[in-house]
């Protein structure tokens, strides 16, 4: 169905600009209740029947090598080719054991002639009959009890292989390809699972599937024809039957459905501002602002009139999909309940013409009723199955090409340094020329900046907000790479340098930092994950960084996990509400048991956690005494202290950083910059003043009217 069908929608086509060579494309937009559906249109191509099968085709078959792929690799994760082989053993027993109950069926079909025609019974091949229909129903039991014993540890172990290689595609991105929308999208396509399975779990069962159904339809096809074919009326009602249960679902054959490229776009105001609003209550970390602001009476009130203006058109993008993207119900669907009475009435014909037959020709109905429906129903799940693999096989290849993006920024091939010991006593960092400007935007953050820090020199950054301090620590550290310009790192271009050694050889500390889901003492390791066991430097990195004591009043001490990411599941039943019984529930006693305090969460303020991070900085920069880091770069590290604090940092960070070099950056003037060899002041227009405190002092510009405001308010 096309979108213009659709009640209440408007639509119009849109200019498209498409690369030289490609087919012209047009836009379709349309109105679809509160969103904006667009659509491309391919305009200058023949259309023909069969081109969305062939390209469905096409893409299968593009698919087909990192299938095959997909096999080898699963083979080679450990136990699952014995696993596997005992797998697919099940399910081709699953395929072929109803074609024996057809034949026992049959063999039942010609005692049942032979009794009519003879009046006697043949026991000895009863008896055979009847422990046969046994024995199928036995096997397929166990069949699929060792079926489902199996695909629990087979599923768990490719669950795990592939957990790791989505872990790796997300870890080895770097920044700027990360914060890729398209990327984005790309990784959250690849950790789609399905009620606990992977995309390779469900692939590879769909593939099985497959050829079990096939091999299942084949087997009963070939063993109800070999039945039925001395019955007189077998083919007829064979015909018959088929033909009702299976018209209507090949009417529905997806292959013919087009590919189509479209995105919808929420284009109402009160529809957005509903959906914050749900997020403001629902989200915690938004829970404490909105209760002390005493936002509940007024944030039920604007939803409650964002709905209103809303209505009707209230809907879920998923609810309109199917409508869009789907055709109407086939016509055939119509005919489908008279064609279903069809071999009854043939059934009713032959026995009105032979009422003697009616036994027999009652139990041939029966049969193959009985298995139409099963061949109905077999030849729905490969329809479905069919449709569905296209889809499975392209996230499979997603899965490959998601560990080959190309990350923006290119790896160097330079040793650094190439003796340890060239950087501890320090390294030169030079700017030469330096512009950038942060992806998808036109303004630049850092305009021709140039300047040089020596080996073993402290340099203070200062300034207001927005004015490129940080942006600065972020090129250094290859987060981003400058638009022109050159960055030298002991005399090298760090473009040319191992992203591997350069990071090693710096220990950084941003404004944004970042507390992890993990302990905290996993936390401070990982300024240093080669000494994650080593439990002495952990605790004199917080000591030296002054955040042993805040560490000292946790309930768990060093394993504390101030934001867990597995959090604690509860049944359904509500607190309080009262049982059958007449007992309130209670979970009290549930959590004595389970070891969980009353305060399920631990919230430190902005300092106690800046002081983590510092410790985490240290971990690497200050504790080691053979350390390789010749630069240490400090992104505000004060700016959630208080004064006291700030100057404690300032003073361990002066003291311990012993001869190694300093880039800090802040936009308060502490006592750091009193022992600085080199202060810069930058504001939007670049770096405005650089020298020693005491030369920007007697200078008197920008930064002496700082420094003279800030102390004036400690007079």
């Amino acid at each position: 169905m096309e979108p213009d069908s659709i009640a209440g929608l408007d639509s119009k086509l849109l200019d498209s600009k498409q690369a030289t060579g490609q087919p012209k494309l047009e836009i379709k937009q349309s109105r679809i209740g509160l969103w904006d559906f667009f659509e491309e249109i391919e305009v200058d191509r023949a259309r023909f029947a069969l081109a969305p099968l062939l390209q469905k085709l096409h893409e299968v078959a593009e698919c087909l090598p990192y299938l095959a792929r997909m096999f080898k690799d699963v083979l080679s994760v450990p136990g699952c080719a014995g696993l596997m082989m005992i797998y697919v053993a099940t399910q081709l027993g699953e395929a072929i054991v109803p074609a024996f109950s057809i034949w026992f069926q049959g063999q039942f079909l010609s005692i049942t002639q032979a009794a009519i025609e003879t009046r006697t019974v043949d026991k000895e091949r009863l008896f055979f009959i009847a422990t046969g229909q046994l024995a199928c129903t036995v096997a397929e039991f166990f069949l699929a009890r060792i079926q489902r014993k199996v695909s629990t540890p087979l599923n768990g172990r490719i669950r795990r292989w592939w957990a790791l290689h989505c872990f790796h595609a997300h870890a080895r991105l770097d920044h700027p390809t990360f914060m890729k929308s398209d990327v984005k999208r790309q990784l959250n396509e690849i950790a789609d699972n399905y009620w606990g399975q992977s995309v390779i779990w469900c692939t590879l069962d769909l593939v099985f599937g497959l050829v079990s159904i096939f091999m299942k339809l084949v087997a009963q096809a070939l063993v109800l024809v070999q039945v039925l074919r001395g019955q007189r009326d077998g083919p007829l009602l064979v015909i018959l039957t088929l033909a009702s249960e299976g018209i209507v679902h090949a009417a529905r054959l997806p292959f013919f459905q087009p590919v189509r490229v479209w995105l919808a776009k929420n284009v109402n105001a009160d529809y957005t501002r509903m959906r914050g609003w749900k997020d403001v209550i629902t989200y915690n970390g938004y829970r404490k602002e909105f209760v002390a602001g005493n936002l509940a009476e007024h944030a039920t009130s604007e939803y409650k009139k964002a709905a209103a203006r809303v209505g009707d058109d209230d809907s879920e993008w998923n609810e309109l999909e199917f409508d869009i993207l789907w055709p109407l119900p086939s016509i055939w669907s119509v005919f489908n309940q008279p064609l279903l009475q069809l071999p009854q009435f043939a059934f009713i014909l032959r026995a009105a013409q032979s009422p003697t037959s009616i036994p027999l020709s009652l139990a041939s109905l029966s049969l193959v009723q009985d298995a139409a429906r099963e061949f109905a129903w077999s030849f729905r799940v490969i329809v479905n199955s069919t449709w569905n693999i296209e889809s499975r096989l392209t996230s499979v290849k997603r899965m490959y090409e998601v560990v080959e993006i190309v990350n923006e920024i290119p790896d160097g091939k330079v040793p650094f340094p190439e003796e340890a010991s060239q950087i501890r006593h320090g390294v030169a960092l030079e700017f030469r020329n330096v512009s950038f400007k942060y992806p998808g935007t036109d303004r630049y953050t850092l305009r021709d900046i140039s300047f040089s820090v020596g080996p073993g020199q402290l340099c203070v950054i200062v300034g207001a907000n927005g004015s490129g301090k940080s942006t600065i620590l972020k090129l250094v550290t290859r987060l981003y790479d400058p638009d022109e310009g050159v960055i030298l790192l002991g005399g090298h271009d760090i473009r040319t340098l191992k992203l591997h050694d350069l990071r090693q050889a710096l220990s950084v500390l941003f404004q944004d930092y970042t507390i992890f889901p993990l302990s905290i003492r996993d936390n401070i390791a990982m300024g240093d994950p080669s000494s994650s066991d080593d439990d002495d430097r952990i605790l004199r990195a917080a000591k030296l960084a002054g955040a042993d004591t805040v560490v000292d009043k946790l309930p768990e001490g060093y394993n504390t996990y101030l934001e867990p990411s597995v959090s604690i599941q509860y049944s359904g039943v509500r607190e309080g509400q009262t049982t059958f019984t007449g007992r309130k529930v209670d979970y009290k006693p549930l959590k004595e048991a389970a070891g969980i305090k009353p305060s399920e969460s631990t919230e430190l303020s902005g300092g106690q956690m800046q002081r983590l991070a510092v410790a985490r900085t240290f971990m690497r920069s200050v504790v080691q005494e053979d350390s390789t880091v010749g630069l240490l770069l400090f992104d505000e590290p004060s700016a959630a202290l208080d004064p006291a604090a700030e100057h404690d940092l300032f003073e361990r960070l002066r003291n311990l950083r012993g001869n190694k070099t300093m880039l800090f950056s802040s936009h308060r003037f502490g006592n750091l910059t009193k022992h600085a060899d080199l202060i810069m002041y930058m504001d939007d227009s670049g770096i405005r003043e650089s020298g020693t405190h005491d030369e920007l002092l007697k200078a008197d510009g920008e930064y002496a009217k700082l420094w003279k405001l800030q102390a004036a308010a400690f007079v």
